[in-house]
C-alpha cells in the first residue's frame, strides 16, 4: 500500500471578502480624491474636446466604483462624500481651460452639473454601496446638547411639583 502526503493547509491565512482588492494598489484617502478628480477632469476635457459628453459621465461613474474598491478602509470616509465635490471642481477647471470667456464658462457648469445630475447621483450611489459591501459603516454621532434648553427643562422641573397628577407607590 502506498501512502502520499498532501500538504498542510496554510495556517494563519485570512480570507478577504470579494469586494476586498487582492492586489498591491490600495490608495489612500487623500490618493482616492486626486484620483478621482484627476479622472472626471481628463473625462470632462475628452468630452469638450470630442462634443460626446457621456464619455465623461461613464468616466466618472467607473472612477467612483474604482476608487471606492481600492481605497485603504481607513480612508472610506472620505471616498463617501467626494463624488460630487470633485466632479464640480472638475466642472469648473475644464470650463474655465475650454471656454472663450468668463460667461461662457459660468453657462458651461452651470449647464454641465445639470446634465450631469443623474450620473452624479449614480456615482455617488455606487460609491456608498462599494464601501458599505467593504465594511464601512458611518459613525452616528448625537447632536451636542443646547445649553439653552437644558436649562428651560430643568426649570420647569423644579417649577412643577414633584408628585402632581402622579400617583407614587
Amino acid at each position: 500500500m502506498t501512502q502520499t502526503r498532501t500538504p498542510a493547509p496554510a495556517t494563519g491565512t485570512s480570507k478577504l471578502s470579494r469586494l476586498e482588492p487582492r492586489g498591491t494598489v490600495k490608495l489612500t484617502g487623500r490618493g482616492a480624491v486626486i484620483a478621482l478628480l484627476a479622472a472626471s477632469l481628463i473625462g470632462l476635457l475628452f468630452a469638450a474636446w470630442t462634443g460626446w459628453s457621456a464619455a465623461a459621465d461613464a468616466i466618472f461613474v467607473v472612477s467612483c466604483g474604482v476608487i471606492a474598491y481600492y481605497t485603504r478602509a481607513k480612508g472610506l470616509r472620505n471616498v463617501v462624500v467626494t463624488p460630487p465635490l470633485a466632479f464640480a471642481g472638475a466642472t469648473v477647471c475644464a470650463e474655465l481651460i475650454t471656454a472663450p470667456d468668463l460667461f461662457s464658462a459660468a453657462e458651461g457648469i452651470l449647464v454641465t452639473l445639470g446634465t450631469s445630475a443623474p450620473w452624479l447621483f449614480t456615482g455617488t450611489a455606487l460609491t456608498i454601496a462599494i464601501a458599505l459591501g467593504r465594511g464601512y459603516r458611518p459613525k452616528i454621532v448625537p447632536p451636542p446638547a443646547l445649553p439653552l434648553i437644558d436649562g428651560l427643562i430643568e426649570a420647569v422641573r423644579k417649577l412643577t411639583p414633584s408628585g402632581s397628577g402622579r400617583k407614587d407607590q
